[in-house]
């Protein structure tokens, strides 16, 4: 099955338990992003921004770095919380030696903090980089970042138990746009899928897909 039809079912499902007005409000504020206008994250032949942040263990990660070696993948995700997340990531862990035995390496970037990253890197069993962007440094780097409006912030504490703010160790509410990025070894991106709708993905076989193409 397709990593889009698993997130279609999860939305389903996502749905049925919530209250209407709850997944109203979501689905209002994706329509609202996706109907601004404006232009989200960087663009296809659009040089990749360097940054460093920390991987579970707390070691630094260098993108310009990794780059050095082969192309990179990059996606950035809104958090272990997210089930639609945890999808993504595990599927992404299902291409990963496929990934690299075409050169390539793997990068997933959230705002969480370095204690929950290093969670959900355990209980996901995912073998690639997962990097702490707390402060969402590397998100607005690439134009994704954006601050929680309260009804939703409203949402995630009293319908979600969720304090985002402590989640990630930040000082305020902040999310990137779900995206992936393939950058190739000069640092360009040759690809870039940014959706405010974080029930979609990109899928896997598209990554696959691009890499053979470097």
């Amino acid at each position: 099955m397709r990593l889009n039809q698993m997130l279609d079912e999860a939305k389903t499902q996502f749905v049925a338990k919530t209250p209407v007005d709850v997944h109203n409000e979501i689905f209002r504020l994706i329509r609202e992003q996706q109907q601004s206008g404006l232009v989200y994250g960087l663009q296809e032949g659009q040089q990749a921004q360097d940054f460093t942040l920390n991987n579970s263990a707390g070691v630094p990660v260098n993108l310009f770095e990794l780059l050095s070696h082969g192309p990179v993948v990059l996606t950035f995700y809104r958090g272990g919380w997210c089930p639609f997340c945890n999808m993504q990531l595990r599927a992404y862990q299902s291409i990963l030696p496929e990934v690299e035995a075409l050169g390539g390496q793997l990068i997933a970037v959230s705002p969480q903090s370095p204690d929950n990253t290093l969670s959900q890197q355990e209980k996901e069993e995912l073998r690639f980089h997962v990097l702490s962007d707390t402060n969402g440094l590397a998100a607005a780097l690439y134009n994704l970042l954006y601050d929680v409006p309260p009804s939703i912030q409203e949402i995630m504490t009293n319908q979600f138990k969720l304090n985002l703010m402590e989640y990630n160790a930040a000082n305020r509410w902040i999310l990137p746009f779900t995206s992936t990025f393939i950058i190739d070894k000069s640092g360009v991106i040759r690809l870039a899928y940014v959706n405010p709708d974080f029930m979609q993905r990109l899928e896997p076989q598209v990554i696959l897909d691009r890499l053979k193409q470097l």
